[in-house]
This record gives C-alpha cells, sequence and structure tokens, in this order.
C-alpha cells in the first residue's frame, strides 16, 4: 500500500499525535546529497511543530547556505522559542535541556561526512523530489546510504518522504514506485511515509519564520493532514534505534 497522496483524505488530525516521551533529547536528522529536495522545508516545519507542542528545540543548520537560520531570524517573539546552532560554522552544542534536535544536512553530503550525521541522530528523513533528475540522484543517495550504514554503529532509524509533490504529477507514480522498493542490506524496507505537497502554505509560513502547524486553523489545514504519518511514525518507538 502506497502513502496517502496530495487529493486524497487523510485520516485524522495532528492535533490528536502526541509527540514521544521518554528520551533524554531526541535527533532527527534531514538529509538528501541532491539540493532543492527540500530538506529544509521539512526541518523547519518539524522544528515548529514540536515548539508549538511544548518542546524545548533546536534547529541545527549544518548548510553553508544557512537557510534554517534565515527562517528562525524571521521568527516572531510571540512564536514558540526555538533555540538555533549554525553547525556550519562550528561544532554541534546544544543545551542539556533540549526535547528534540532537528539536524538540517547540506546538499552533497558524501562519504565521512554522511556517516559522522547519521551518527549523531536517533532518526533520519529522506525528503525526495518526484522528477526524474531527483529520482535518479536518489538512486545514487540510497545506494551510498547502504554502503555507509555499517560504519553508523547506533542504529538509525531511516524514513522516505516525497516532498514538493503537485497535485496530479506523473512523475509521482515512478517515485512512489521507487521509493517503495528501497531496503537496507538487512532487506528491510526503509518506510515511505506520505506525500508533502508543493503548497504556498509553506511560503506564507516561511516568510514569518513559522511552520504551516503554527498558522491559523483556516491556512495550510490540507498540508497539515498529510504530515500525519511522518509525525505518527516520529511519536512512534519504530522511529528509534533498538535497545
Amino acid at each position: 500500500m502506497g502513502a496517502a497522496r496530495p487529493g486524497g483524505r487523510a485520516a485524522m488530525d495532528t492535533g490528536q499525535i502526541k509527540p514521544l516521551r521518554g528520551l533524554a533529547m531526541r535527533a532527527i536528522l534531514v538529509l538528501n546529497a541532491k539540493g532543492g529536495s527540500g530538506k529544509t522545508t521539512v526541518a523547519t516545519n518539524l522544528a515548529g511543530y514540536y515548539a508549538a507542542e511544548g518542546a524545548k528545540v533546536v534547529l541545527a543548520d549544518y548548510d553553508p547556505q544557512g537557510s534554517s537560520m534565515d527562517w528562525l531570524r524571521q521568527r516572531g517573539t510571540n512564536a514558540a522559542k526555538i533555540g538555533a546552532v549554525d553547525a556550519a560554522a562550528g561544532a554541534l552544542r546544544v543545551p542539556r535541556s533540549t526535547d528534540v534536535v532537528i539536524l538540517d544536512a547540506p546538499a552533497g553530503t558524501h562519504g565521512d561526512i554522511l556517516a559522522t550525521l547519521l551518527r549523531k541522530a536517533h532518526t533520519a528523513i529522506v525528503p525526495v523530489v518526484p522528477s526524474p533528475v531527483d529520482i535518479r540522484a536518489a538512486q545514487r543517495f540510497f545506494g551510498e546510504l547502504r554502503e555507509v550504514r555499517p560504519l553508523v554503529d547506533n542504529d538509525v532509524k531511516i524514513c522516505t518522504v516525497a516532498s514538493r509533490v503537485r497535485d496530479g504529477a506523473r512523475t509521482s507514480d515512478d517515485l512512489e514506485d521507487f521509493l517503495m522498493d528501497q531496503k537496507l542490506p538487512s532487506g528491510r524496507r526503509f518506510p515511505f511515509l506520505t506525500w508533502l505537497r508543493q503548497s504556498t502554505a509553506y511560503l506564507k509560513a516561511a516568510e514569518k519564520g513559522l511552520s504551516i502547524f503554527e498558522l491559523p486553523p483556516s491556512q495550510g489545514a490540507v498540508d497539515r493532514e498529510y504530515w500525519v504519518p511522518l509525525l505518527k511514525w516520529l511519536a512512534s518507538p519504530r522511529s528509534l534505534p533498538e535497545g
């Protein structure tokens, strides 16, 4: 069964999801070696979601372009506080009281750098855009993930999402087939969880340094629904290293 698509009907509202508790600090990495895959959109919206839920959140930007840091600079004082770490400029240091740290990886992450970032995370999310160029790039990147996986000893859990999806796009079928077929060296599949639309709601939110979860209820409601499978997975033990 494929993930819920834009244009379909989601099963529940995000308000019914409770973030996973019990970890001293949860680290979620968002990565794809291909630029323009929607990494920062996923990272900033996750940060905003957890902050709005009352968690102490830090957003660490490893990308020299600094898009996540730019997003935070637009954030108003009335919005839930999110800590900032310009990890591209130095070491990752976050307060011990942090509940969730979101790691926004740079494009072109390969080899030892890729393995190092995976070691820092409990969970990794790989967004992929449904275009022929992006799918081919993703094929190479998933191959590299399988190669470095034996070098990462923390059992990081990896999932995929379709990103910047346009309603009715023909390449969406190709992307779904591709993502549903990706496997780890163990033979276990990467979970393919949902489709995130290319929507003006993300632009409106980003202009104010907000996530779509912090917009008024009348704005971005459909887009919030498509986050439900990802948020439910992140709130479950399945998204955490075993043991």
